[in-house]
């Protein structure tokens, strides 16, 4: 058997890390892990003594134990919000819209450039806008102003074919990870921050959070007008300034093991999954809306979610019963 850090220590930086988990998985319950994808690990089998699987990482399913009707579901945000209202789970609602011509003639009418405007502007200007199959935070982020939104427009387009438009709600932000009914791990969710150094401003230490978030492939960190007279500070060396808006552990964000105080967040979370049929997935709520603590929505439903956290908690543990349940669910064990 080989340890989790042994594994990664064996991989390049690229590696996907749903195949390290994998191959640790395999080390520890007695299967046969093979990178198929000349070592990049986006192709990889595991094989016990009488059957073979296939997995894939980077844009593939992770998670064996979906059927893929229930991820495709999670994955268009709107459809998820429709979903929940039905089985009564309360979401943070919002409209689609579509940022390109093409296939107009296949769709409904009202859910074009001009209408997402005039949604807006009965939302009172301000919204939280995301793409509608986005992931990892990607260009998530709070709108104010009409010129604001078009600008968003203009440069998500570039890269997605929709968007969802919600009212802008916060709250405490937490995630919780379900394998069927059981919650295996509640996470709180904390703002990206740039580190003072004592000798460059916020505004260039922001340049450099931004050019690593572009060098994963994500939208850069936008920040309001209202705090832009704050970007010429020099912190002090070591001083956080927090980044607003998207909490994603791959935008930036900080996420700790630690679980709502209310029992409504995980009880809400079981049924979403339910009403989605997942076997696995990661339930985002807000907590504590409008400072009340049993005010609680979800804001999304990820059925492929990362599970670094694990692996920076040390929780080796909790790694290898998520995919003891999907090797599971495949016949391997």
């Amino acid at each position: 058997m080989q340890s989790l850090a042994k594994i990664r220590s064996g991989k390049p930086g690229c590696y996907p890390d749903q195949s390290v988990y994998a191959e640790f998985a395999c080390s520890e319950l007695g299967l046969a892990f093979e990178d198929a994808g000349g070592g990049t690990g986006l192709v990889f089998s595991v094989a016990s003594g009488t059957k073979r699987a296939y997995f894939g990482a980077g844009r593939c399913s992770w998670y064996p134990q979906n059927n893929a009707t229930a991820a495709t579901l999670a994955s268009d945000k709107y459809f998820t919000n429709v979903i929940l209202e039905r089985a009564g789970v309360p979401t943070l609602g919002g409209d689609y819209f579509f940022l390109h011509e093409r296939h107009r003639a296949h769709r409904p009418e009202g859910h074009e450039i001009e209408d997402a405007l005039a949604y807006f502007r009965r939302l009172g200007a301000t919204a939280f806008v995301k793409p509608l199959t986005g992931s990892r935070g990607d260009f998530a982020q709070g709108v104010s102003g009409e010129a604001a939104l078009i600008g968003y427009i203009r440069e998500v387009s570039r890269y997605y074919d929709s968007i969802l438009i919600q009212p802008a709600i916060s709250g405490l932000e937490y995630r919780i990870f379900l394998l069927d009914d059981e919650v295996l791990y509640a996470a709180r969710k904390y703002p990206p921050f740039v580190l003072g150094d004592g000798v460059h401003t916020i505004h260039d230490l922001l340049i450099a959070h931004n050019m690593a978030l572009r060098a994963r492939g994500l939208s850069p960190a936008l920040v309001s007008p209202e705090r832009n007279s704050s970007l010429d500070v020099v912190l002090p060396e070591g001083e956080r300034w927090e980044i607003p808006g998207r909490m994603n552990l791959s935008a930036g964000g900080v996420m700790t093991i630690e679980g709502p105080a209310s029992d409504v967040a995980p009880a809400l979370a079981r049924k979403a999954v339910r009403a989605l049929g997942l076997r696995a997935a990661a339930v985002d709520l807000f907590t504590n809306i409008n400072e009340e603590p049993d005010a609680t929505a979800v804001i999304e439903v990820n059925s492929n979610p990362s599970i670094r956290l694990l692996e920076e908690c040390n929780r080796p543990d909790l790694i290898l019963k998520i995919w003891r349940h999907g090797f599971s669910a495949m016949g391997l064990l």
